[in-house]
């Protein structure tokens, strides 16, 4: 590409306030993130349960390496997938009573081995107008095109399953990264049913987060696993470390492990990540304490947004989205925030449709009261 093609789209994007730029704080922990020797409060991120600097999960990371090293050395299908990776995957299994599990470098490889490995050629993906972009990318390398339906409409997506017959794959999320919001997966997966459709779930923020034992959306919406063909979650969000995974039935994960380049062709993860996410699933399972402490903040966050008359988008999850607007605006805001000690990023267009610049305010069971409560009355006193 051209120097002066690259000058011109970073000097649209300044001006348009959608510039982005690498932030590189010395550490990010707990609810805490360091910068420049001073700590910020973080509602930024991902964390949602605490465990990713959890003593145990990091205890166990430091074992794993020390008895199998750091890296895989291999591929899945070479060397890479060792003891620790088969620990792991059955432990998923256990958990979320699937017959197998695939795991990947990260819930974006996974999203894509999922939709451009379980969509025929001659089917058409159905997705959610605000599917995350790693399921926006494999549909637009699927050759056998792909649709949008409106945002969580099942009369939408209705429509473009009778105008596809039976040659259609649904494919949605259990929550929506950018707006915290649920599709109503009860009526989604009847309608599935109905049109013959397969359903592929992105669950990456309702595992660990919602359901028993954080089992997820599915769980939580009193429906079994194998109601979706294939779950894609990650250990980059409420399991507090990194990579993904898809759990599914033995058929599918046999026939992903013939088909899904990103599975075939990378990296297996590390077993000492896997091991440190086992023992993260276990703490996830067992201590119900933090889930019960996520639901707490995000009650006190919606009734904290009413009394500072601070209109939050609809959501009951850990994702709380206000809405800005304007991308400079929303800059601006983030700055303010900061200089007051609180690290919540601006999101901005193509993350987000133009002119819905927000301020995404992540939630973690590690949060306090006052931490809240600092951060909606510094909210009102900007805004």
């Amino acid at each position: 590409m051209r120097v002066e093609v690259m000058q011109q789209l970073l000097a649209e994007r300044q001006q348009a306030g959608l510039l982005r730029a690498l932030k590189v704080p010395q550490q990010v922990k707990g609810r805490l993130i360091r910068d420049q020797g001073r700590d910020y409060l973080n509602f930024s991120g991902n964390d949602y349960l605490g465990l990713s600097a959890d003593p145990a999960v990091i205890a166990a990371l430091q074992q794993g390496a020390a008895d199998y090293g750091v890296g895989s050395t291999g591929s899945p299908l070479v060397s890479g997938q060792q003891a620790p990776h088969q620990a792991l995957c059955d432990e998923i299994c256990d958990w979320l009573n699937v017959e197998a599990v695939l795991l990947f470098s990260s819930g974006f490889a996974a999203n894509q081995a999922m939709l451009l490995g379980l969509a025929d050629t001659d089917e058409t993906l159905l997705l959610d107008k605000l599917s995350h972009a790693s399921m926006i990318d494999a549909a637009l390398q699927h050759p056998g095109g792909y649709q949008r339906f409106l945002h969580n409409d099942l009369a939408s997506l209705e429509k473009q399953l009778t105008s596809h017959s039976d040659k259609a794959v649904v494919a949605t999320e259990g929550v929506f990264s950018m707006d915290g919001d649920s599709p109503d997966l009860l009526r989604l997966s009847q309608l599935c049913q109905q049109y013959q459709a397969p359903l592929l779930l992105d669950d990456a923020h309702g595992l660990g987060v919602l359901g028993n034992e954080g089992a997820g959306s599915l769980a939580a919406a009193g429906l079994a696993s194998q109601t979706s063909q294939c779950l894609m979650a990650n250990f980059g969000k409420a399991l507090g470390g990194q990579g993904g995974f898809l759990a599914t039935s033995k058929l599918v994960a046999d026939y992903l492990t013939q088909k899904a380049r990103h599975f075939i062709y990378s990296t297996a993860l590390s077993p000492a990540l896997a091991v440190a996410m086992r023992q993260s699933i276990q703490l996830c399972r067992s201590e119900q304490w933090r889930r019960d402490a996520l639901q707490s903040n995000i009650s006190l966050c919606r009734e904290l947004a009413a009394h500072y008359e601070l209109a939050l988008m609809p959501s009951q999850s850990a994702i709380q989205p206000l809405l800005i607007g304007d991308s400079h605006k929303a800059m601006l805001v983030s700055q303010q925030l900061a200089e007051q000690g609180i690290w919540l990023s601006a999101i901005r267009a193509p993350t987000v449709p133009l002119n819905q610049a927000r301020l995404r305010i992540t939630l973690s069971a590690l949060h306090t009261q006052a931490d809240l409560q600092l951060l909606f009355k510094t909210l009102k006193d900007l805004l």
